[in-house]
C-alpha cells in the first residue's frame, strides 16, 4: 500500500485544490461538471451532471462526457495509489470497452471498486521492472438507482527506471 494516498486522497476531496487540479489539467472535466465526490485506497465515485455542456442533441449526457467521467473514476483511483512513489511509475489507457443500457438524463454516479487490483499491479511493476495492465469496471448509475453504462477501462503501469 502506498503510504502517500492519503496525501492525494486530501487532495481531491479539497473543495478548492480539486477544483484547480481539474481547471489546470483536465479542462474539459471541469467545464462538464465531472467531480470526484469519494475516494479511498478502494473505491472511488465520479459524477456527471445532465446540464448544456454535457448534453447531446437527443437531451441526454453525450457519451464522451460519460467516458470521460468514468475514466476518472478509474484514473483517480490509480493516480491515489502510485502518488509520490519512488521509483515512479507512468501509467496510460491502453483500451477503452462501453456498454450503454438507458439514456442518462440526470446526473450520474460512476464507481469504481478496483484499488486493489491497481496497487497488486503497480508493486509488481516496481518489484519486476515490467509493465502490468489491469482492466478496471467503472459502472454509471442514474439518481433513480439504474445501470445507465459499464466500462471497462485498461489501464497499463510500468515503473521508471532509476537515473
Amino acid at each position: 500500500m502506498n503510504p502517500r494516498l492519503p496525501d492525494f486522497v486530501k487532495l481531491m476531496m479539497h473543495p478548492l485544490k480539486a477544483r484547480v487540479f481539474l481547471f489546470s489539467r483536465l479542462p474539459s472535466a471541469y467545464f462538464s461538471g465531472v467531480r470526484v465526490r469519494e475516494l479511498d485506497g478502494a473505491h472511488c465515485m465520479v459524477t456527471v451532471p445532465y446540464k448544456w455542456f454535457s448534453q447531446n442533441p437527443f437531451r441526454s449526457t453525450y457519451f464522451a462526457c460519460l467516458a470521460m467521467a468514468a475514466e476518472m473514476s478509474t484514473g483517480a483511483l490509480a493516480m491515489a495509489h502510485l502518488h509520490g512513489r519512488d521509483p515512479s511509475v507512468s501509467m496510460l489507457v491502453v483500451k477503452l470497452e462501453a456498454n450503454y443500457f438507458k439514456k442518462a438524463t440526470g446526473r450520474t454516479r460512476f464507481t469504481c471498486n478496483d484499488g486493489a487490483a491497481f496497487d497488486n499491479a503497480i508493486e509488481e511493476s516496481i518489484a519486476t521492472g515490467e509493465a502490468r495492465t489491469v482492466s478496471a469496471k467503472s459502472t454509471g448509475i442514474n439518481d433513480a438507482g439504474e445501470v445507465v453504462a459499464e466500462f471497462i477501462i485498461t489501464w497499463s503501469f510500468k515503473a521508471k527506471s532509476k537515473s
